[in-house]
């Protein structure tokens, strides 16, 4: 998870912003500080049969899943990760399209957590067909309560914030936003309601509402829309419109690395949104997504010189180029506004 054995990296309260994350030691530019495995991810529909279903990689000839036929893997030894134990019923094949299906007796196997993480879909795919058509965020926070079922102990993707911990700002939204949650909740329980047990109404109005703050959507190198995922210890950062770490993936992995050198006790800042927005537009997105106003020295400066002269000093050109891809944004998918964050690299 860490950059170095003792990590570096520490949980503390942030003067007027709550919990935030600071570093124990120096981090030069390009340094890793931390990285962090998705809680739970999804890839979004329109890339399946491109990109593989649990890594997220792009590749040729993926092996489909012989029931449902809309999942895609590498091969049928990248669908498992993480092992609980279980009784396999009778399920299908992961087969190349060139292979035949074979079906196999019920065996008491290992269940592994990604296959149970599809089979919330793969059923309800081939029960509604066409008809199945669940958002993001509904898909996402499905695979999120399965997690909860499966792992309730910590994750290694927990180190610092439990998803429990996030914040949902219910007494924040408005009746519009409101109105989403609760038609999310109804698709929820009409997709999945045979295969997750569903906690109260009010649980899972918090829980949309934490993941509509704390969700992130990953996008390729061209800018092309992945999926959608929850990091937990990466959500943990603070935004500041002059951050100095980014946040790339390898695929279902969050990376952060420095961009400007980063001394023990500075804070670790990430950004929330497009920096080349004016001061205003983008304290309007920060406000209508996160429900906060920037205070950091180019918003109050409201000079955005001093924001171009900063974001050019980012020495981008220590980062690797396999590592500078601003391809991780955290916005929510719920939210049809476009916050993508420009890589700093884009205003020199």
């Amino acid at each position: 998870m860490w950059a170095d054995g003792d990590g570096g990296l520490e949980r503390f309260c942030s003067p007027g912003k709550g919990r935030g994350l600071r570093a124990l030691r120096p981090f030069q530019v390009g340094d890793l500080l931390f990285s962090c495995p998705a809680y739970a991810c999804v890839l979004t529909v329109h890339e399946r049969g491109n990109h593989c279903e649990h890594c997220f990689a792009r590749k040729e000839g993926l092996s489909k899943c012989g029931r449902c036929k809309q999942a895609f893997y590498c091969n049928a030894e990248c669908q498992p990760s993480s092992a609980v134990e279980g009784y396999l019923p009778p399920l299908p094949y992961l087969v190349h399209p060139s292979q035949h299906l074979q079906k196999r007796k019920p065996t008491p196997v290992t269940l592994r957590e990604d296959w149970l993480m599809h089979k919330l879909e793969c059923s309800p795919m081939v029960v509604f067909g066409e008809n199945w058509n669940p958002s993001e965020t509904v898909r996402l926070t499905a695979r999120i309560l399965a997690k909860q079922k499966i792992h309730p102990e910590r994750t290694p993707s927990e180190k610092l914030l439990a998803v429990k911990e996030f914040e949902s700002h219910l007494d924040k939204l408005d009746s519009e936003k409101k109105d989403l949650i609760q038609s999310d909740i109804a698709a929820l329980h009409h997709f999945y309601s045979k295969h997750l047990e569903f906690p109260d109404t009010e649980s899972l109005v918090v829980l949309f509402a934490q993941v509509n703050c704390n969700g992130f959507t990953i996008e390729d190198e061209e800018l092309s829309h992945l999926g959608s995922a929850i990091f937990p210890d990466v959500a943990l950062m603070n935004h500041s419109c002059c951050p100095n770490v980014i946040v790339t993936y390898k695929g279902t992995l969050a990376e952060v690395r420095a961009v400007q050198e980063i001394s023990a006790g500075d804070e670790v800042f990430t950004s929330y949104i497009d920096l080349l927005y004016p001061t205003e537009d983008r304290n309007d997105r920060l406000q209508d997504s996160y429900f906060f106003t920037c205070e950091c020295r180019e918003c109050t400066t409201k000079d955005k010189a001093i924001l171009l002269r900063r974001t050019e000093g980012i020495q981008l050109d220590q980062v690797s180029a396999e590592t500078c891809s601003w391809t991780l944004e955290r916005v929510s998918p719920l939210h049809s506004t476009d916050k993508r964050r420009a890589c700093p690299m884009a205003i020199s």
